[in-house]
């Protein structure tokens, strides 16, 4: 009876063991559920800009539009090569879209460390470049865009400048986080590369953009699926997770916007304004020493276009004619230093003040003749030239302001806002063939030139 008993007890405890162990069994089991079923939730909801997809896309997807954007202005913008550096044919370009991946392999055959072991890294160049090239090849002789010094049909888009983005994407994303120089210097490079392409008067400016874009993307898909078939995100994942990110503003960006004077810099006989609205464009960039201070600058293209329409062609009913100009310009590089306020993880507000160096472009005044019953002399190709002017190069201050919301940790859209002054001299050359007895043939005026620029600016930190 008692050896029953004790049975009996045992057999009870047994069970009652058994059961608490099913019972934290389960409750185990529910918290891996539970907590799969969080991270899976947390997952699909990922924030927009954290998506994979978008960051593939998102830079690739700003250059072609900036391409499509450009399309219809690709003369215009060659219109400012043609006046700066008509003559220009340096052909750096033919070797420089090759340095990024050079320097990668470099570094890889001298030893330093970067994201993937060199098995791994040639396997995603290779896939880089093949998707690179079945793009560029396949979208070229398709278009069919004639080149702008007109020797071939094949302009659209950039292959040079493709090669030097992808390349430069592929020293990004190899040695990037290892140190940001070697991504500044490899998309520095890439953008000599396509900026080449221009003023070598080989490539549209749409060409160019597409094929930064093209390029990007390709280096970009080429790591998503070599990624997914090693199952994880680089083969030096302990090396890479020691690096922080660099919390300072530093930051490269591209800019364009529109351009107010704020007295006009030309003007009719009956004081109507000839010259104040216009556009501008170019790059900027800063370093910052602190989350506060920068010493960084800017290059900028600004136009001026002259209102035709308010140009009056001489009266004579023998002569049908129109009066044509090209816009006014100057091209500007100044430094200076940066101050950031800032408002939480996802707003900052910049100030600055730049001094530099202001170069203006030549321009003609001309007379397009429809249809004259009389002779003409001097007129070459249905027009006479009129004018020609010549401003000089000065110094130009510029203070400005501009206020930048980050989509990401390394990217941001900006709205800026700047004051530009410059003490203006120009010199006009009157043709003689119109010019009346005692009139000048050649006048200069001294004038401020001061204008604002609102615009917006893509903003990538480094």
């Amino acid at each position: 009876m008692k050896i029953q008993c004790y049975l009996f007890v045992i057999i009870l405890l047994g069970t009652k063991s058994f059961a608490q162990h099913i019972k934290q069994s389960d409750k185990d089991l529910v918290k891996e559920l539970t907590a799969e079923k969080l991270n899976l939730s947390v997952a699909n909801n990922k924030n927009f800009w954290d998506r994979e997809v978008t960051k593939i896309a998102l830079v690739p997807t700003v250059f072609f539009g900036a391409s499509a954007a450009t399309w219809h202005s690709k003369e215009d913008i060659r219109e400012i090569r043609n006046r700066y550096i008509p003559t220009f044919k340096y052909k750096y370009d033919d070797y420089f879209q090759y340095v990024p991946a050079a320097a990668t392999f470099g570094l890889k055959a001298a030893g330093v460390q970067g994201r993937n072991n060199i098995k791994r890294t040639t396997i995603s160049y290779a896939t880089s470049m093949a998707i690179m090239a079945i793009l560029v090849n396949g979208i070229k002789y398709t278009a069919k865009v004639e080149r702008p010094d007109g020797s071939t049909k094949n302009s659209f888009p950039s292959g040079h400048t493709a090669m030097a983005f992808a390349n430069a994407a592929f020293l990004d994303k190899e040695y990037g986080l290892v140190n940001p120089a070697y991504a500044i210097g490899g998309y520095g490079i890439a953008t000599m590369t396509g900026v080449g392409r221009s003023l070598n008067n080989r490539h549209w400016a749409p060409d160019v953009l597409a094929g930064a874009g093209i390029g990007i993307l390709s280096t970009q898909l080429a790591y998503f699926f070599v990624d997914k078939i090693y199952g994880n995100k680089g083969d030096n994942l302990s090396l890479l997770s020691k690096y922080e990110g660099n919390e300072n503003p530093s930051f490269l960006s591209i800019k364009v916007g529109y351009t107010s004077g704020l007295a006009s810099l030309v003007e009719t006989e009956d004081n109507e304004s000839l010259a104040k609205m216009g556009w501008e464009a170019g790059l900027e960039g800063a370093y910052f020493f602190n989350r506060h201070w920068g010493i960084g600058g800017q290059i900028m293209v600004a136009s001026f276009p002259f209102s035709e329409e308010k140009l009056s062609a001489p009266e004579n009913h023998q002569i049908d004619a129109k009066v044509l100009s090209e816009s006014m310009g100057n091209l500007t590089f100044s430094v200076g230093p940066y101050y950031a306020f800032h408002f939480g993880e996802k707003w900052n507000l910049m100030l600055k003040a730049l001094g530099g160096y202001s170069t203006g472009a030549d321009g003609n005044i001309s007379l397009k003749v429809r249809s004259s019953d009389i002779d003409i002399p001097d007129l070459e190709n249905g027009q006479l030239q009129i004018a020609s002017y010549k401003p000089a190069d000065t110094f130009q201050f510029t203070a400005g302001m501009a206020l930048t919301y980050n989509i990401t940790d390394n990217l941001g859209v900006t709205l800026y806002s700047d004051f530009n002054h410059s003490q203006a001299k120009m010199k006009y050359t009157i043709n003689k063939s119109i010019l009346e007895e005692g009139d000048s043939q050649i006048n200069t005026f001294h004038q401020p030139f001061n204008y604002m620029s609102l615009g917006f600016r893509l903003t990538a930190y480094f």
